[in-house]
């Protein structure tokens, strides 16, 4: 059975959608200079979040920490996170994006710095925390801020150029990370990844469009929501903590209409997980040289799907894209599974794996958005986000357990069926093809 989903929602929350989305002769342009600072706001995030889980590990046995501890990291990380999306889902769409995103991004740099300077394993996990507050605040501030800013009736394609920031950063992050958590010291590492989040920061300032509504495109989802508001002269007056207080009251936390795109990225996120965590050590330990040469390929072949999704990302149906992206993921695995016989298997399965990257985050997250009201779409990216932090999170102490116990062959195996049961999850879940106005 599919899961019914509204029919196609005014941008303006309105009753004449298709006047108000109408689609016009030429079509708006998707770069902007606020939409170029989103995109690098979440591209920096997502390289400190995604280095710092994969280079953890590698500066806890420097200073002699044991892997047990590294363990305990990544989940204090991870639960940090995905409480503050569901937290700031109904705040981001009440109090606004520009002051989250700030803030996530300061608290992401802080957290980062602070960490080259302590060994303790209090101050370890204090600043943990601190780096799953700001990661989740960014990155689900910047996920809402570009759909608010992308020309509606090119939604898809414009998710898909923002979705760069995410994808690539799964690709370069851990390897950037580990390539400094081998230098000396290893506490170069966080001093790296700290200019990154500095650059979060000072582009995350530049993320203004809230006070500026006339520069963006026309048909841009908050400019008409606010031109409304305005017409109707309904300004929002009260003071930000005040209305931080009556979103979390007045609002469910999750955005059950973003299901339909965030369930099948649970189900799919543990072949990230394993990508992101294992990949590297499954290299080395079947004698691979460069095993970082696998997030080169997927990256630079994410970069060509991402640029190329204007072609299709609005054109083509969500399910046959699932297919796609379902078949270039059991693919990539398989190769690694044949790679202790040919070991060029394991370099040709990033091509593969970039592939299915490039193509299934931002379906999905498209899926999530369209489906759910303009008003709400900041909890639709925090759930989005959200499920993809779960699916990592709990995959890595599964995938760890069962390499140690059975062996990498089982574990990829299991990989591959969550591949293939997140397809499964997207012919139940996904909405019709005009429901969305694909």
């Amino acid at each position: 059975m599919h899961a019914v989903a509204p029919a196609v929602q005014s941008p303006t929350d309105g009753t004449n959608a298709e006047e108000e989305t109408q689609t016009p002769t030429r079509k708006p342009k998707l770069g902007s200079f606020v939409f170029t600072a989103i995109v690098i706001t979440s591209l920096c995030s997502f390289i400190v979040g995604q280095g710092l889980n994969s280079g953890m590990s590698v500066y806890l046995g420097h200073i002699g920490q044991s892997t047990v501890l590294s363990g305990i990291l990544a989940a204090v990380f991870s639960a940090a996170a995905g409480l503050t999306r569901i937290v700031c889902g109904p705040i981001l769409d009440h109090v606004g994006r520009y002051r989250i995103i700030v803030a996530g991004a300061g608290m992401l740099f802080a957290g980062t710095l602070i960490c080259a300077g302590v060994q303790t394993v209090g101050g370890l996990v204090f600043c943990r925390v601190l780096q799953g507050l700001g990661f989740g605040a960014a990155t689900t501030a910047t996920a809402a801020a570009a759909a608010d800013v992308l020309p509606f009736e090119r939604l898809g394609e414009g998710i898909g150029y923002f979705g760069l920031g995410q994808a690539i950063a799964m690709s370069i992050g851990p390897a950037f990370a580990l390539f400094l958590a081998g230098t000396d010291p290893a506490t170069n590492m966080f001093f790296g990844l700290a200019c990154i989040a500095g650059i979060a920061v000072l582009c995350g300032a530049l993320c203004t469009y809230e006070k500026h509504i006339d520069r963006l495109p026309e048909t841009a989802t908050y400019r008409m929501r606010a031109e409304r508001k305005q017409a109707a002269e309904t300004p929002d007056d009260q003071p930000p903590f005040r209305m931080m207080r009556d979103a979390l009251r007045k609002s469910n936390l999750i955005e059950r209409e973003a299901l339909p795109g965030a369930l099948p990225l649970l189900v799919l996120s543990p072949a990230f997980g394993f990508g992101i965590f294992f990949v590297g050590l499954y290299g080395t330990t079947i004698g691979i040289e460069l095993p970082g040469l696998f997030f080169t390929v997927s990256a630079i072949t994410m970069v060509i799907c991402r640029l190329a999704s204007g072609r299709f990302m609005d054109a083509v149906a969500p399910l046959v894209l699932a297919a796609l992206y379902t078949a270039m993921g059991l693919i990539a695995y398989g190769m690694l599974l044949a790679a202790p016989d040919q070991p060029t298997m394991f370099y040709a399965a990033g091509l593969f794996y970039g592939i299915m990257l490039g193509i299934s985050m931002p379906l999905n997250q498209t899926i999530a958005v369209r489906n759910t009201p303009p008003a709400r779409w900041g909890k639709a990216s925090a759930v989005f986000l959200l499920a993809n932090d779960i699916g990592i999170g709990v995959s890595t102490v599964v995938w760890g357990f069962t390499s140690e116990n059975f062996g990498f062959p089982v574990t990829l195996c299991c990989v591959m069926g969550c591949i293939a049961l997140s397809f499964a999850v997207s012919r139940i879940m996904y909405p019709k093809k005009n429901d969305l106005g694909l």
